[in-house]
């Protein structure tokens, strides 16, 4: 599938998600040659996964090495157009997972999330934007987990009740949430028809 067509295809559920779905697509028609890859320097797109178990009650998270801090997995696009691959060859490779699927293969969340100036591999990187797009992702928590030192430092399963400001950033706290929130909404979706 044609990948602006996805992010065109997303329904947007606040106004945050309408304002941000707007502006990655106008960023797309301006910088369609470089969008996808980092050389595009002050925004490219990203994808992510949020990793739950098959009861949607844990979340596999990973201790970011440049943040400092838990987050979910994901990655730059380098030029691939299929998202979803994105987003589970990054969860497998942050993780050490082996299988997982996605809950559906729609965009479940689209945001635009500052990252800060940073040194990644004896290099400054400035700060600029992800147009993320994410997935949720299904794993079991019987899953191997191995840490990717170049990346984080530990691998966790969460419980729900962590995702709290007493835990995370407030910012981080809402997008989690939100990921929560739809994936027990295209569950129950799923388990009504």
């Amino acid at each position: 599938m044609d990948y602006i067509k996805q992010i065109i295809d997303f329904i947007p559920v606040s106004d945050q998600e309408s304002q941000d779905k707007k502006i990655i697509l106008d960023y797309i028609k301006k910088f369609p040659h470089n969008i996808l890859l980092r050389e595009n320097d002050f925004a490219h797109i990203t994808s992510s996964g949020f990793i739950m178990n098959k009861s949607l009650d844990k979340v596999l998270m990973v201790h970011h090495n440049i943040r400092n801090t838990w987050a979910w997995t994901g990655g730059h696009a380098d030029g691939d157009t299929d998202f979803l691959h994105v987003a589970i060859k990054e969860a497998k490779e942050e993780t050490g997972i082996n299988t997982v699927t996605a809950l559906t293969k729609n965009i479940v969340s689209i945001d635009i999330l500052p990252v800060y100036g940073h040194v990644r591999r004896d290099k400054y990187v400035s700060a600029h934007l992800h147009l993320s797009v994410a997935y949720v992702l299904i794993a079991s928590e019987n899953e191997t987990l191995i840490v990717k030192e170049d990346e984080n430092s530990d691998v966790d399963w969460f419980p729900l009740d962590k995702f709290t400001e007493d835990y995370f950033d407030v910012r981080d706290v809402y997008l989690y949430n939100k990921l929560i929130d739809r994936a027990k909404q295209i569950n129950n979706d799923i388990e009504f028809y």
